[in-house]
């Protein structure tokens, strides 16, 4: 698995470019104009690992597979989104499946780029998106809530509802305390519990050291994770050969790309490792959640590999590529053999064992 995340904001801040570089794409229409996206764009992205490029040369894979990352670009919202006002409620069901969203603001003034609101003010646009997916989620909880329907819910579905609609009805991010809670109002296709990450897009002056947009943005999200990008530097990025690339990052003193930047974020932020499988076949880099035991690992490869789980063997990818196979990590004392309760971590090479 990788992992979904969907971007939203207020029409032209700079979502469709965004997307088109994230994704080295031009699928997602990019115009001077609110609503120029009516239909989700997707992309899907290899999370290029450097430590499984080193792995399938070691191995001599036939084949070598990134885990991935996936980008949902959804039209602009406006207030009165959740009401429908600018198709948004069609826009809203649209990132109901994804694990996160990317809140992206505009925090770069220009004449040539209207602006819904007459002003800029990447704070008041987060709290319009906020609260129209608040309304949104309040009016999802009171249909579940209606009679009819909730005679399907246990009581304790039932109470968590109740304790989440008050919470938004405050303008409250819900209290969700234990992961059952989270994956009951998960299915259910709330937003307001979806981690969140912010993306301040700014201009190219900017982007090193962040402007008074930004700074207002740090200020009043202190807590949340915030990424500063220029989505127009990203779009010229992504059209340059490597070397190219690679110069012209070094010229405007950018260290690392969006793409990157929001991956590390995504993963810090949804607690993903990565663990990797390695052989003559192929390479293969896998996503799973921090403290995953090895039969949940299994069960990304295949289903069947929980319940048939037998035992794994397992690697560090630094010892892997210092002694150059799982063979001779076990000459040295390297390979371990884990059981049931053996919590994967990040950048384990495994090889499981199960019974046919």
């Amino acid at each position: 698995m990788g992992f979904k995340c969907g971007i939203v904001g207020l029409p032209n801040v700079g979502k469709s470019t965004l997307f088109n570089a994230l994704t080295a794409s031009k699928n997602a229409e990019a115009a001077n104009f609110p609503f120029c996206t009516i239909d989700p764009n997707i992309g899907i992205v290899d999370v290029i690992d450097k430590r499984l490029d080193q792995l399938s040369k070691l191995s001599n894979s036939k084949k070598k597979i990134y885990t991935n990352i996936t980008f949902v670009d959804i039209a602009g919202l406006v207030k009165g989104a959740s009401k429908g006002e600018g198709l948004g409620n069609k826009f809203l069901s649209h990132i109901r499946e994804v694990d996160a969203i990317i809140h992206l603001v505009r925090c770069f003034e220009s004449e040539k780029i209207t602006h819904v609101n007459a002003k800029i003010n990447p704070s008041n646009d987060l709290e319009t998106i906020k609260t129209e997916i608040i309304l949104s989620d309040i009016d999802l909880i009171q249909k579940k809530l209606e009679k009819n329907k909730k005679k399907f819910l246990k009581e304790t579905e039932i109470e968590t509802l109740k304790n989440t609609l008050k919470d938004l009805n405050q303008g409250k991010d819900p209290d969700v305390t234990s992961e059952e809670q989270y994956t009951f109002l998960s299915s259910v296709g709330l937003l307001s519990i979806k981690p969140k990450i912010i993306v301040c897009n700014v201009d190219e002056e900017s982007l090193s050291k962040g402007n008074q947009f930004t700074e207002i943005i740090n200020k009043n999200y202190p807590k949340e994770k915030i990424v500063t990008i220029c989505a127009d530097i990203e779009d010229q990025i992504v059209g340059l050969d490597k070397s190219e690339r690679e110069i012209f990052m070094k010229e405007i003193g950018l260290n690392k790309t969006g793409l990157n930047q929001l991956i590390k974020e995504g993963y810090e932020l949804l607690s993903l490792d990565t663990f990797f499988t390695s052989g003559p076949e192929e390479s293969r880099a896998w996503t799973i959640k921090k403290n995953t035991l090895a039969p949940k690992a299994a069960s990304v490869i295949h289903t069947d590999f929980e319940k048939n789980f037998i035992k794994a063997e397992a690697v560090s990818c630094d010892d892997f590529i210092k002694f150059g196979s799982a063979e001779k990590c076990k000459q040295n004392g390297k390979l371990r053999i884990e059981g049931k309760d053996y919590i994967v971590k990040d950048g384990d090479v495994l090889f499981f064992r199960v019974n046919p």
